[in-house]
C-alpha cells in the first residue's frame, strides 16, 4: 500500500516541478519582454512559490521515517 501511494506522490511531485520550470521559463521570457503585464507576471510568481512550497511538502513525505 506505501509503495503505491508513494509512486501516486512522485508522479505528483514530477507533474509539480514540470509546472514550476514551465512557470520559471514564461516568468524569465515576460520579464525581458519591453513591455510587461506585471499584474500577470505577479500571479505567476505566486504560483511559482505555491508550488515551491508544495513541491518541499511532497518531498518531505517522501523521505523515510528514522523511527520506524
Amino acid at each position: 500500500m506505501f509503495q503505491n501511494q508513494d509512486a501516486l506522490l512522485l508522479q505528483k511531485l514530477n507533474e509539480l516541478k514540470l509546472e514550476h520550470k514551465d512557470l520559471d521559463e514564461m516568468i524569465h521570457r515576460m520579464s525581458a519582454e519591453l513591455y510587461v503585464d506585471q499584474l500577470q507576471l505577479k500571479r505567476w510568481k505566486k504560483r511559482k512559490l505555491q508550488l515551491k512550497d508544495a513541491i518541499s511538502r511532497l518531498e518531505s513525505r517522501l523521505i523515510p521515517d528514522l523511527d520506524a
